[in-house]
């Protein structure tokens, strides 16, 4: 009994998160209420709070589920066996991720949501994220932490050109392999 008890919250609190996803994407990460959301999935208010104690734990497991995709995206995707093409494919993979769900890149990536820091628990998910990112460099010579700020601008500045400037097209994401080479050029040509 405990246990189709306990999958069916854990259903109920995906049916949630999906719920604030759909909404986060037709009026804006923050254009959503908890009220709202329970109109969604058939519930009162008050009664979300038996999932998520409040419309920031609610971001936070959105951000938990947004890193996790980024993992599992990054994880299933091919990998060239030259580290400089890896490199390519890793920026191409990550620019694309961001451009196909703008509310999941703004709530990891841009901080738009006032007030809301990711749990320890959650940002952990973040963090591998990045330590799989300094393998990849890495292998490409890259190791400075200079150059692992660099990288991260660099690829989120092209995913939010991408989001703002031309959502529908690739005026953006047609630089990555440009962007990737000019900044293996800097990187590799002066030891930092």
């Amino acid at each position: 009994m405990t246990d189709r008890r306990a999958r069916r919250h854990e259903a109920t609190r995906q049916e949630i998160l999906d719920a604030a996803w759909r909404l986060a994407r037709e009026r804006g990460l923050t254009g959503w209420s908890l009220r709202e959301v329970a109109t969604e999935v058939g519930m009162r208010a008050p009664s979300l709070y038996g999932y998520f104690g409040s419309k920031e734990a609610i971001y936070d497991a959105m951000f938990a589920e947004g890193s996790a995709q980024l993992l599992a995206r990054t994880d299933a995707m091919p990998r060239p066996a030259d580290p400089v093409d890896l490199l390519r494919a890793v920026a191409r993979e990550f620019v694309d991720f961001c451009v196909a769900d703008p509310p999941r890149y703004q709530l990891l990536f841009l901080r738009v949501v006032p007030g809301f820091v990711p749990s320890p628990a959650s940002y952990a998910l973040a963090e591998e994220v990045l330590e799989r990112l300094r393998g990849v460099l890495a292998a490409a010579g890259v190791t400075s932490e200079r150059a692992v700020d660099l990288w991260t601008a660099l690829v989120t500045g092209l995913a939010t050109q991408q989001v703002s400037n031309d959502p529908d097209g690739t005026r953006w994401t047609d630089l990555v392999d440009h962007a990737v080479d000019m900044f293996l050029a800097s990187e590799l040509a002066t030891p930092r």
